[in-house]
């Protein structure tokens, strides 16, 4: 089996992340691959370190001509059964060959894009679903889940984010953007005394956030972190994580927590609410609640009972579901599949 993957991507994004996963984890399976990445020095790096060696090419606009030429040469050179497309750009740039060509949809992208490809994969069930009322063939719409590593990493310092070791440490992960609802978890941390967050990621809505944690005097509790790429080691040093997201079709920073074994509390969108069984694997609450999530999170931080029983129930499903050996077989076996 022979399998080209194409990302196109944005410097940072929860894709492009797991694009990076996925084709080291290929390699480690010895899956006979090659990877064509948009121009990016770090994220060449990373691949580089795990074993792959990417071919760099511009995916440009309109009028690149360069990167359509070069891929048809690497598809030629290569001659992939598979060819694996990551979002738009990739998938309209990906030249038509003696090959099955598969995209990869991490959300629910507009269906123009990919009408040449063969077959489509949604990371969750819903996507699929929405693959099918917009049209698209059943038999030719396949859900494949992400997996995230289990690495046993470090704590961080809590001093080095001016953070006492004594309190409880609240974490946060995702783009500042109104979806993620960052500013519903400030309004639940004003409901939390002695309770610190720590914010890691990066987005437009920064400045306004930071405004808010001011207004609700909690601003001397809260660290914004930045983009991070040492997920594993902040959830090692937190007490808690917390996904508020008005919107998240999948939740992969719920798996992320159960694979490190820390307790989730999560607002019950879609990605989280299919992912979570409530008072099992994680605590649920609505969308756009703080005062309910401020409650949840003050039971979590108190329940022992409750807390010992999520992690364990939440680390279950990690093992079960979404490992890199579990997704890894479920890819060789989707693509065997249509390859046929």
């Amino acid at each position: 089996m022979r399998v080209m993957q194409a990302m196109a991507g944005a410097e940072f994004g929860g894709a492009e992340a797991f694009f990076v996963r996925l084709a080291i984890a290929f390699e480690r399976a010895g899956i006979d691959q090659k990877v064509v990445i948009r121009e990016n020095p770090g994220r060449a790096q990373l691949l580089r370190a795990g074993g792959v060696e990417p071919v760099e090419l511009p995916f440009g606009g309109a009028l690149d001509w360069r990167t359509s030429r070069s891929m048809k040469k690497q598809i030629a050179q290569f001659k992939p059964d598979v060819v694996l497309t990551w979002m738009n750009r990739a998938t309209s740039m990906c030249p038509k060959g003696d090959f099955v060509h598969v995209a990869r949809l991490g959300g629910y992208y507009d269906l123009k894009y990919y009408q040449k490809c063969d077959h489509l994969v949604g990371n969750t069930a819903d996507i699929v679903s929405y693959l099918g009322k917009a049209g698209w063939p059943e038999e030719r719409a396949h859900y494949l889940p992400n997996f995230v590593s289990a690495e046993d990493a470090e704590p961080l310092s809590r001093k080095k984010f001016f953070t006492p070791d004594t309190v409880p440490l609240i974490l946060g992960l995702g783009r500042l953007h109104e979806n993620k609802a960052f500013d519903v978890l400030l309004g639940a941390l004003a409901r939390v005394p002695n309770a610190y967050l720590w914010i890691a990621g990066d987005g437009p809505l920064r400045g306004e956030l930071d405004k808010l944690a001011e207004k609700l005097a909690v601003k001397p509790r809260v660290r914004f972190l930045g983009w991070r790429d040492d997920v594993p080691a902040l959830l090692k040093t937190s007490d808690l994580f917390v996904c508020p997201s008005r919107h998240e079709p999948l939740g992969n920073v719920v798996i992320e927590a159960w694979a490190q074994n820390v307790p989730v509390v999560a607002a019950d969108s879609y990605g989280p609410g299919t992912l979570i069984e409530h008072l099992e694997s994680g605590v649920l609450v609505p969308v756009d609640d703080e005062i309910t999530m401020a409650k949840a999170i003050r039971r979590t931080l108190e329940d022992n009972d409750l807390r010992d029983r999520i992690v364990r129930r939440g680390r279950a499903t990690y093992d079960a579901e979404f490992t890199e050996q579990v997704v890894v077989q479920r890819y060789m076996e989707f693509f065997n599949k249509v390859v046929g």
